[in-house]
C-alpha cells in the first residue's frame, strides 16, 4: 500500500470515528433538550465591568421585534446620548417603546436630587410596563446603576419583577448588580472587560459605543 494509500485510508477512519463521536453527542443533546418542556418569562440580568450589557439587550430586543413581539426600554442614564439603537428601533414604533428618562451619568448632572427624582419617573414607567400585558420583553437599561447609588428601593424592585405577568421576560443592565437581583434572576452574564481602548486614548465612537 502506497503512502497516499494509508493517509486517505487514516483519513476515512478518522471521518468514521468522528461521524460516531458526534451522533453521540446529538442523541445526548436532543434528549436533554426534550426533557426541557417549561416556556416563561425570563428575568435576564447583564452586568459586569465589561462592554457590551446594553448591546446584548438591544440585540434581544430586535430578537423580539422580529418575531412580531411588543418591547418596552426604559433607560435609566444614558437619555442624554444619542445612539444608533435608539434610531433603528424608533422605525418600529408599533412594536418598541423607548423611554430615555436618564440625563446622564452622575458626574454629569451633580446633582443627587435631581437624579433621584429622574431614577423615579423613570421607575414609574417601567412599572406601567410590566404591568400592560401587550409587552412581552421590558429592558431596564442601566438600572443597576441606580441601584448602586440608593436611588430607588431594592426591595420594591425585586417584588415588582417578582409579580410580574409569567409569560414577561425582564432584562436588567448595569455593572454591580446587587446580589439579591442575581439571585432572583434565571440568567446572569457578567461581561468581564480584558481590554478595552478607552485606556489606550481611542474615545467612544460612534457605531461602537452609542
Amino acid at each position: 500500500m502506497s503512502q497516499e494509500e494509508r493517509a486517505s485510508g487514516s483519513e476515512e477512519e478518522l471521518d468514521r470515528r468522528h461521524a460516531e463521536k458526534m451522533a453521540k453527542k446529538k442523541a445526548a443533546r436532543d434528549k436533554i433538550v426534550a426533557s426541557k418542556t417549561e416556556e416563561r418569562g425570563l428575568l435576564m440580568v447583564h452586568t459586569g465591568k465589561g462592554k457590551g450589557k446594553t448591546t446584548a439587550a438591544m440585540g434581544l430586543a430586535m430578537r423580539c421585534i422580529g418575531h412580531g413581539f411588543k418591547v418596552g426600554i426604559v433607560q435609566f442614564v444614558k437619555g442624554a446620548w444619542h445612539t444608533g439603537e435608539r434610531d433603528i428601533l424608533a422605525r418600529f414604533p408599533d412594536l418598541c417603546v423607548i423611554r430615555a428618562m436618564g440625563e446622564g451619568f452622575t458626574w454629569d448632572t451633580q446633582d443627587r436630587q435631581r437624579d433621584i427624582a429622574a431614577a423615579r419617573q423613570a421607575w414609574d414607567t417601567a412599572k406601567a410596563m410590566i404591568a400592560d400585558s401587550s409587552y412581552r420583553m421590558v429592558i431596564l437599561d442601566e438600572l443597576n446603576i441606580v441601584l448602586r447609588y440608593g436611588y430607588l428601593e431594592l426591595d420594591d424592585i425585586l417584588a415588582t419583577l417578582s409579580a410580574r405577568p409569567r409569560d414577561l421576560h425582564v432584562v436588567v443592565t448595569g455593572r454591580n448588580a446587587k446580589e439579591e437581583l442575581i439571585e432572583a434572576a434565571d440568567l446572569v452574564t457578567e461581561m468581564a472587560m480584558i481590554k478595552h481602548p478607552f485606556r489606550s486614548g481611542v474615545k467612544a465612537q460612534a457605531g461602537v459605543e452609542f
